[in-house]
């Protein structure tokens, strides 16, 4: 019995070793994948826009702060109790209200981001994946993660030209965070 439970062993332990042999794995930077995407462009513009809006109603607000402190500071001497304290009650609201709109604000951000980015990352993931399918590959790691200590690009196969391909995006198209310093702008 125990010489039969050995040769099980030693059998599975063969079999495992013969098939690391075969182990195809894969690595993509999936931040970049989806940086140059057409999608992320669209989605970088709307959210821009999204941005701009909230900061405009804040900017309204602040603006009607300071022009209700302004009359505040300038006529108070002339206003009788109850109008003052009428004032300083408008003043506190509105203090509240800019409070509670930049609270609501920078959720509703995140929440926008989010509606806008979950399509063109499951678009990525889906591309990663039929890429990953297509080259037998078992493993594939997310460099942008920074969870991979090594990689031999002998070994791992890089799928960001393959992702790009599957995508439409042209194989010269490169992350902004790439582009050499020499071809970018002056600074103004």
């Amino acid at each position: 019995m125990k010489k039969l439970t050995f040769a099980i062993l030693l059998f599975a332990g063969i079999s495992v070793l013969a098939g690391a042999q075969n182990l195809k794995f894969g690595h993509i930077n999936s931040s970049e994948l989806v940086s140059l995407m057409s999608e992320m462009d669209s989605a970088r513009v709307r959210l821009q826009a999204f941005q701009t809006d909230l900061e405009e109603t804040l900017q309204g607000m602040e603006d009607e702060y300071n022009a209700k402190l302004t009359e505040y500071q300038r006529k108070s001497a002339t206003w009788s109790a109850t109008v003052k304290e009428a004032k300083e009650a408008d003043i506190q609201s509105l203090v509240q209200r800019i409070q509670q709109f930049q609270q609501t604000a920078s959720q509703d951000m995140q929440q926008q981001q989010q509606i806008l980015m979950s399509p063109v990352v499951k678009k990525a993931q889906e591309a990663i994946e039929k890429v990953a399918k297509a080259n037998n590959l078992i493993y594939v790691f997310d460099t942008s993660t920074g969870a991979t200590v090594y990689t031999d690009d002998t070994q791992s196969m890089d799928l960001l030209p393959l992702a790009k391909k599957e995508l439409g995006i042209p194989a010269e198209k490169v992350a902004p965070s790439q582009i050499p310093a020499a071809n970018a702008a002056p600074a103004k």
